[in-house]
C-alpha cells in the first residue's frame, strides 16, 4: 500500500461547494501537483475548484472568500452586485452574468483584485449579515460598492429605489454610505439621491396615515404651514392637531452636504413650536416602519396630555 498516497477526498469533492484552497488540500496530503493530476481547477491564487467544467455561482462566492483569506466573522463579505444579487434584487444582474465578484475587506488586507475578484477595501468594515450561509454586507453599503461602478442613471435610480421600496434599508441608510464613498459629486447620483428622498418621504408620509388610522387616534390636518396671525412663518409639519397643539414632523434628514443648515432651520421651527405651546413630535421612517404602535403611544400621550398644558398660542393653520 502506497502511504504517501493522497486521501480520496471522497467526503469533499462529493459535497457542494466543492472549492479549497491548497492549504486545505495539503491538511489532507494533496499538493498542489497530485490537484492537478486529479484534473482540479486553480480558479484562483491558491484556491482550486474539485471538478473539471465551469464553476456554480455558489462556487464561485465560496472561491471569493478563501482568496479574501476569511478567516475571522467580519475579516471578508460579498458586497456590490454580487450582494444585491444575493439579496434578490430584480434591479440587480443575475450572479452568472457577473464578470468579477466584489469582496470588501479591511484596509489593512495585503490582498489585490484578481481574475474574477475585485477586492474593495474599508477603513472599518460594517458587520456582515448572513445570506444564504454566506457573508454579504448590509445593504446600504452594498449599493453604495455597486453604484461606485456604475455610470447608466437608471441603473442607478432602479438600485436606490428597490433599496428602500423592498424595505431593505432607510433612505438616510444609502445617503450616509454614498457620502462616505464620495459619490455624491456625480451629476446621475446626485439625482438618484433625490428622487430616492422623495420616495423614502412619500413611503413615510404613507406609513404616517397608516398609523394614524390603524392605532384609531384623532384625525390631524395634513401636511400643513403653520404661522401666527399677521406674523412670521413658523414652518411646515406633517401632522397637526389644532385642538390640542400636538404636531408630527418626519425626520427625514440625511447626512448630506448641508445638513447643518437644514438641522439648524429643523431645531429653529421645533423651539418656535415649542415656545408658542405646541409640542413638536419628531418620528423617523424607521420608527414607524419598525415601531409604530410606539410611535402611536407617543403621539397619543401627547393627545392625551395637552389638557393639562398652558393653552397654546392661535396659529393659523395653511395648507403646505
Amino acid at each position: 500500500m502506497n502511504h504517501n498516497a493522497p486521501l480520496p477526498l471522497t467526503h469533499l469533492t462529493g459535497s457542494r461547494p466543492r472549492v479549497l484552497t491548497l492549504a486545505q488540500l495539503r491538511e489532507h496530503g494533496v499538493s498542489a501537483a497530485d490537484a492537478a493530476g486529479r484534473a482540479w481547477q486553480q480558479i484562483l491564487p491558491g484556491v482550486f475548484l474539485l471538478h473539471p467544467g465551469a464553476p456554480t455561482s455558489e462556487e464561485r462566492l465560496h472561491a471569493a472568500l478563501l482568496y479574501a483569506g476569511r478567516r475571522t466573522a467580519d475579516e471578508a463579505m460579498i458586497t456590490g452586485l454580487a450582494a444585491l444579487a444575493l439579496y434578490r434584487f430584480s434591479a440587480a444582474p443575475a450572479l452568472t452574468a457577473l464578470p468579477h465578484i466584489d469582496v470588501l475587506v479591511s484596509n489593512t488586507r495585503r490582498l489585490r483584485s484578481t481574475g474574477g475578484v475585485r477586492i474593495i477595501r474599508a477603513h472599518t468594515p460594517p458587520r456582515p449579515m448572513q445570506v444564504t450561509g454566506l457573508p454579504v454586507a448590509p445593504v446600504a453599503r452594498a449599493v453604495a460598492d455597486a453604484v461606485a461602478r456604475l455610470s447608466d442613471a437608471g441603473t442607478v435610480r432602479r438600485l436606490l429605489s428597490e433599496a428602500v421600496r423592498a424595505g431593505h434599508c432607510e433612505p438616510a441608510a444609502v445617503v450616509r454610505e454614498l457620502t462616505v464613498a464620495r459619490l455624491l459629486n456625480r451629476p446621475h447620483v446626485v439625482d438618484a439621491v433625490e428622487s430616492l428622498l422623495a420616495e423614502g418621504r412619500a413611503i413615510a408620509e404613507d406609513r404616517l396615515y397608516q398609523l394614524v388610522r390603524g392605532y384609531e387616534l384623532a384625525e390631524p390636518v395634513w401636511n400643513v404651514d403653520l404661522r401666527l396671525p399677521g406674523g412670521p412663518h413658523l414652518g411646515g409639519v406633517d401632522a397637526y392637531w389644532p385642538d390640542h397643539a400636538v404636531a408630527v414632523e418626519i425626520d427625514t434628514r440625511a447626512p448630506r452636504q448641508g445638513e447643518d443648515e437644514q438641522w439648524s432651520e429643523t431645531v429653529r421651527k421645533r423651539d418656535a413650536l415649542e415656545r408658542l405651546g405646541v409640542t413638536v413630535i419628531h418620528i423617523t421612517p424607521r420608527k414607524l416602519r419598525d415601531w409604530p404602535e410606539q410611535q402611536a403611544a407617543v403621539v397619543r400621550t401627547a393627545l392625551t396630555a395637552s389638557g393639562d398644558r398652558e393653552p397654546a398660542a392661535y396659529l393659523v393653520v395653511l395648507p403646505r
